[in-house]
């Protein structure tokens, strides 16, 4: 009997497991199985431009590739990897028993690998995958993309609840489950990075959210969010794509950051240097992000 019933064993135990490792090392295991999944489309594209001129794909199938390989490696595979480390790390790290929502941890990853396989399964479908880059810029993704972009917005959807829900959990936990005598200013460069990182993410998964659901609005019911024909301008959805997008960068690489300000200490057997300067220096990139994303978008003609 485990501490709240019977304890399941086999395939159950990992589907139904609120253990912090147990799911740190289920998003690990996924992210490098899309890892894989992403280098395979790479490995298309690489040996299609190995030579000029058309080699192996039609230029229709080459643009698929483009698209998916950017989704599954930024959405399956770098994120999910230090979703894996934070589930893992940081519960040790603070010092608390587990994380502080344990039920919705198991979501939040749960819901991540029948995303990819839809996602993935457009590849089968009738105008086959997505084929308008990771960036998906209008009007190329409302106007003139394969029917399949339906189920991309909803695997949209689907990536931002699993990340609003990780984030939510990552800072409920190191805001109430510090053990005592665990200030602010006592933890670890990585669970700093991360809680840097939950905030970003519950700020701007939304406004991603909102992109594509104005992109299926524009697909499906008639809006003209996007189209300038019907006084729409599809400027303004590269403004809210990078708005999303930049703070994304960082998402990407804040916890790298804290991963390299943890080994680096350790293995030097020295403190970090100037612990205090690198919070506030994060928590000042992740504030900048939010005001910096028009040097994405340097040739739409802005003043």
């Amino acid at each position: 009997m485990g501490a709240h019933g019977p304890a399941t064993t086999g395939l159950m135990r990992w589907v139904t497991t609120t253990n912090h490792k147990d799911i740190g090392t289920m998003y690990l295991w996924f992210s490098f199985a899309m890892f894989i999944m992403g280098g395979a489309f790479a490995m298309i594209i690489r040996a299609e431009l190995f030579q000029p001129g058309l080699q192996i794909v039609e230029p229709e199938f080459f643009n698929q590739m483009t698209t998916m390989h950017g989704l599954v490696m930024v959405f399956g595979a770098i994120m999910p990897s230090f979703v894996g480390l934070a589930n893992w790390l940081i519960p040790m790290m603070i010092g608390a028993p587990d994380m502080a929502l344990p039920r919705m941890n198991n979501l939040s990853f749960w819901i991540l690998p029948p995303t990819f396989l839809l996602l993935a399964s457009t590849l089968f479908m009738e105008g086959g995958a997505p084929n308008f880059g990771w960036t998906f810029y209008a009007p190329l993704s409302t106007t003139y993309a394969p029917d399949t972009v339906t189920f991309f917005i909803f695997g949209v959807h689907l990536m931002g609840l699993s990340s609003i829900m990780g984030s939510i959990n990552i800072i409920a936990t190191v805001v109430n489950l510090r053990a005592p005598g665990m200030t602010y200013m006592k933890m670890p460069m990585f669970v700093w990075t991360w809680l840097i990182t939950a905030f970003l993410l519950v700020a701007v998964m939304p406004v991603l959210a909102g992109a594509v659901t104005m992109m299926l609005m524009d697909i499906h019911f008639g809006t003209s969010f996007f189209s300038a024909a019907g006084g729409g301008d599809p400027v303004l959805f590269q403004h809210i794509f990078w708005f999303f997008g930049h703070p994304e960068v960082y998402i990407i690489i804040l916890p790298a950051f804290g991963v390299v300000s943890q080994i680096i200490p350790t293995f030097a057997r020295k403190p970090l240097f100037g612990y205090d300067s690198m919070v506030y220096a994060t928590a000042s990139i992740a504030f900048l992000s939010f005001i910096v994303w028009a040097h994405h978008m340097y040739t739409v003609g802005m003043p």
